[in-house]
């Protein structure tokens, strides 16, 4: 009777197994990544694991001035970095402004001219010194200027050296700060010049040393003279 039940039992394992077991025989379709799949995972949020940089002098420093600046004024953390980034903005922009002040101030000389500028047979030359330094002034812009301001005695002296500047740079004379009209009338070898240059320094001598008082009808007319003259030597 025993064997009998056993038999049986088998007997219904083996048909509920067959029952149970269904075999696919459908195709197997394998599948293929897309190319660059990796890119799709690449940003932040599929990076789990970070490395914390490592904090150099300077952040130490601006931490160090934050932690002070929040002691000492009762700041709070982000309010304090903010001071402490003003105050380093603002010593810096004052750091530029002192070192283009020392080379501006390095850089151009006594007479306020750029040191490595384009060169010049310019100079800067005072009042006192321009009867010494003929060559180097422009005396057309200076008479001009002079004459602008309304100092008419003034500007009849600067015609007069205008005068011999050009008869020298002309040789007919030979300019020396220490000669006399007198001393250059001997040297002009042409007579209509040295006639010229005889009532030039006549009224030269007149207007300036006598002091003479010129309005503006005067100063026209002698102004005129001293131009002919300065014509005349220029077509000499």
């Amino acid at each position: 009777m025993a064997k009998d039940s056993l038999t049986s039992v088998k007997k219904t394992v083996v048909s509920i197994s067959k029952k149970e077991i269904i075999i696919d025989r459908s195709p197997v379709i394998s599948k293929k990544f897309k190319p660059n799949f990796k890119e799709k995972y690449s940003d932040n949020k599929f990076i789990y694991e970070q490395k914390v940089a490592e904090k150099g002098i300077w952040d130490r420093f601006l931490e160090w001035l934050s932690y002070w600046f929040k002691k000492i004024f009762g700041l709070s953390d982000g309010v304090s970095r903010d001071y402490v980034n003003i105050t380093l903005r603002t010593i810096a922009i004052l750091i530029v402004i002192y070192v283009i002040y020392v080379i501006v101030k390095l850089t151009l000389n006594k007479e306020g001219q750029w040191i490595f500028g384009k060169s010049t047979t310019k100079k800067v030359i005072s009042y006192d010194d321009i009867e010494q330094n003929l060559k180097y002034v422009d005396f057309e812009k200076l008479t001009q200027e002079t004459i602008a301001s309304g100092n008419y005695r003034l500007a009849i002296r600067y015609y007069y050296l205008w005068t011999l500047k050009k008869m020298s740079e002309k040789t007919i004379i030979d300019w020396h700060p220490d000669k006399t009209n007198t001393d250059y009338l001997y040297e002009i070898q042409n007579k209509t010049l040295k006639n010229h240059f005889s009532y030039l320094s006549y009224l030269y001598n007149y207007i300036w040393y006598g002091e003479f008082d010129m309005d503006e009808t005067t100063f026209t007319k002698v102004k005129l003279t001293f131009e002919t003259a300065l014509q005349a030597i220029k077509n000499e």
